[in-house]
């Protein structure tokens, strides 16, 4: 069965996997990862544009496909070896302000606090709200 997601990290981090066709969450924990499996939609949601600093981003900044292969650690160099899982992330999408769909998705519709949905750094989301969420950054189905 096919499950849907929503991970948290700074643009300039989730450009980096963008990049390099991989995913990392929690600063390279295995643990969340273990939770997705090949063909899940995962998408990203960036509070910041850069790791550290608080600039209100608060955007989708990636969608795509976790691939086929188990998590691996990949290569950042002194002694830092983050897991890793495989994406085919969407080509020529945007990034999206999550301000304009937040009545639109049901995670977040109705919520004067919403941001507290992503605190733990991956939430599973619906179908619906990660079609919505696809149609605004122009993923094609």
């Amino acid at each position: 069965m096919t499950r849907y997601w929503i991970g948290v990290a700074s643009a300039d981090h989730v450009r980096g996997g963008r990049a390099g066709g991989f995913m990392q969450l929690g600063h390279g924990k295995s643990a969340p990862l273990k939770r997705l499996h090949p063909g899940d939609g995962i998408v990203y949601y960036s509070p910041s544009t850069e790791y550290g600093k608080s600039d209100g981003l608060q955007a989708f900044t990636a969608i795509g496909v976790v691939r086929p292969g188990e998590i691996y650690a990949g290569n950042m160099g002194a002694d830092f070896q983050p897991n890793r899982r495989d994406v085919d992330w969407a080509g020529d999408t945007q990034e999206v302000s999550i301000r304009g769909l937040l009545e639109q998705l049901e995670l977040t519709r109705g919520l004067q606090h919403w941001g507290g949905k992503f605190r733990f750094g991956l939430v599973e989301i619906s179908a619906a709200d990660f079609a919505v969420i696809g149609a605004a950054m122009g993923a094609k189905p």
